[in-house]
């Protein structure tokens, strides 16, 4: 299968570029600069010229494709001026490449978060969060979902709060950026909130089984660990910087504070059952002993 795929130089991107290349899949990447487009020549893809902002260059890609894997977003949480920003540029680029399909049957597999639920485990059965600072990324992957019935295969993959590799990536990485940055290894509240987490090489496997055979309107959760609590996160970032670990304000996280301060722990049990998942690399405790 030819696939069309967003992101796919990043932590995630990279590890589904790689998955999809060693099963016999070739990739058409989108490149928004000339360093992203040797990095998808060099990992064996063929790069498209263009940013998540060019409609234009996002439906020819689709369209060029049997398939389409969206993974790019801007990620930057710098403001709540600047995370809405990059939920609007998301769901005009998901609208763009589902256009693009509609009436196709192909599959095209979209990106979300797993759901938080109070008081327990969110499960795949659970809808996709539609409120709080990110809360337009779950309407627009619904918005995906919906398109199940005007002729396209759409499924999402709902990624936890950390998908890691080499000790980075995901809210975990973010710890680590502000600890080095404040000297304190800081967690909101008094941190026995829980991140459910997966490695981004097993994460890649998902992709790959949602793009060859998720049903149509289908969401899966890549979730290895259902949630460490992010003291024991803190912790470990702490000693391999050699920094004190202690509870700070919720501020201190910017526009992401209060989703850092809820428990949201979540269960791959039914993707692990449909789609014959079996999540094999480090833990994320496990992998951040990677931090140097």
């Amino acid at each position: 299968m030819r696939v069309f795929i967003t992101g796919g130089t990043g932590l995630i991107g990279s590890a589904v570029v790689a998955e999809l290349l060693g099963h016999g899949h070739s990739v058409l990447a989108l490149a928004r600069s000339d360093g992203s487009a040797k990095a998808a020549e060099t990992a064996g893809a063929e790069p498209l010229r263009g940013g998540l902002a060019d409609l234009d260059t996002l439906r020819a890609g689709a369209e060029k494709a049997d398939g389409v894997i969206h993974l790019a977003f801007s990620n930057d949480f710098s403001s709540a001026e600047a995370v809405a920003d990059a939920v609007a540029e998301e769901t005009a680029a998901q609208e763009a490449l589902g256009e693009a399909l509609v009436g196709t049957d192909r599959p095209f597999v979209t990106v979300s978060g797993t759901p938080w639920v109070p008081g327990r485990t969110s499960t795949e059965a659970d809808p996709a969060s539609t409120d709080g600072p990110v809360g337009g990324r779950g309407r627009a992957v619904n918005a995906v979902l919906g398109l199940a019935a005007r002729g396209v295969r759409s499924s999402a993959i709902r990624l936890p709060r950390t998908v890691h590799n080499r000790g980075d990536g995901g809210f975990a990485g973010l710890l680590t950026q502000i600890a080095r940055r404040s000297g304190v290894s800081g967690y909101p509240g008094d941190g026995t909130q829980r991140w459910p987490a997966v490695h981004a090489l097993d994460a890649a496997v998902l992709f790959r089984l949602a793009l060859e055979q998720a049903p149509a309107g289908t969401a899966w959760h890549a979730v290895a660990d259902e949630g460490d609590q992010v003291r024991d996160i803190a912790a470990v970032i702490g000693r391999r910087l050699g920094l004190p670990v202690r509870a700070v304000p919720t501020e201190t996280f910017g526009p992401l504070g209060a989703i850092f301060a809820t428990d949201q722990p979540s269960s791959s049990v039914l993707t692990r059952e449909a789609l014959g998942w079996a999540p094999k690399h480090p833990s994320l405790l496990e992998d951040l002993e990677n931090i140097r």
